[in-house]
């Protein structure tokens, strides 16, 4: 797998309209800006709740394509998070995970050779049953691991998610009932989660160089990293 190096893309130039602070206006120019940003593509993979219909042992994982997330701390406890659209299976999962398991699920970061994983996990359309597919192992809980990833971190989660549609629950606390989403688009919630455990990984192949990259999401494509070109990375 070639590796292109990085060019820095031309923002686009404002345009003629003006300032506008609408929700539709808002969000369309954060969606167009974050374009030219490059997120890491992540498998968050969890346990089915109990009593889940089951024809294949395989069943009783679910895993899914993280489009956000992200490390919010590590003092005084690592912390991670992301959102995921609601309903969905893994939201469902991970809401019905108990409290005193040790660990809820693993947040699998992908590398540079796993563009397949990361279409499989996010197309159940396509594939309905992608653990028969992928290669993984478990850790101590029974979660899996997706093999050759760049890293894998076992999680916990804090708290129950927070609607992120509902943001007058968000400022006033859980006592609040949740507002059930009828509007326009997609709901999402919050999930955060404390990292119990770094998951060890089977060795990377040193053949391989794209097993050792990350695997980042860019204008709407997979990507990775690359050397930017000296003559750039100068200072001025």
């Amino acid at each position: 797998m070639s590796v292109a190096r990085i060019r820095c893309p031309r923002l686009p130039r404002h345009t003629t309209r003006g300032y506008s602070t609408t929700t539709d206006t808002v969000r369309d120019d954060l969606r167009n800006l974050l374009r030219h940003t490059a997120q890491p593509v992540a498998v968050v993979t969890s346990l089915m709740p109990e009593g889940s219909t089951s024809n294949s042992p395989l069943s009783k994982f679910h895993g899914a394509t993280l489009s956000s997330f992200s490390s919010i701390a590590m003092d005084p406890h690592p912390l991670v998070a992301f959102s995921l659209r609601v309903p969905s299976r893994m939201a469902t999962s991970l809401k019905n995970a108990h409290d005193h398991w040790p660990s809820h699920m693993v947040v699998n970061i992908l590398s540079a050779a796993q563009v397949d994983i990361a279409v499989k996990f996010s197309r159940v359309d396509l594939h309905p049953h992608p653990f028969s597919e992928v290669p993984y192992f478990l850790t101590k809980e029974g979660l899996p691991v997706l093999e050759h990833s760049l890293g894998a971190l076992s999680c916990k989660l804090v708290a129950s998610s927070w609607p992120l549609h509902d943001l007058a629950a968000l400022s006033e606390g859980s006592s609040k009932q949740e507002a059930v989403w009828d509007g326009e688009g997609v709901a999402s919630e919050l999930f955060i989660a404390r990292v119990t455990r770094v998951e060890p990984i089977l060795e990377r192949s040193k053949d391989d160089i794209s097993r050792t990259l990350p695997l980042l999401y860019h204008h709407r494509a997979y990507s990775t990293t690359g050397d930017i070109p000296k003559s750039n990375a100068r200072k001025q």
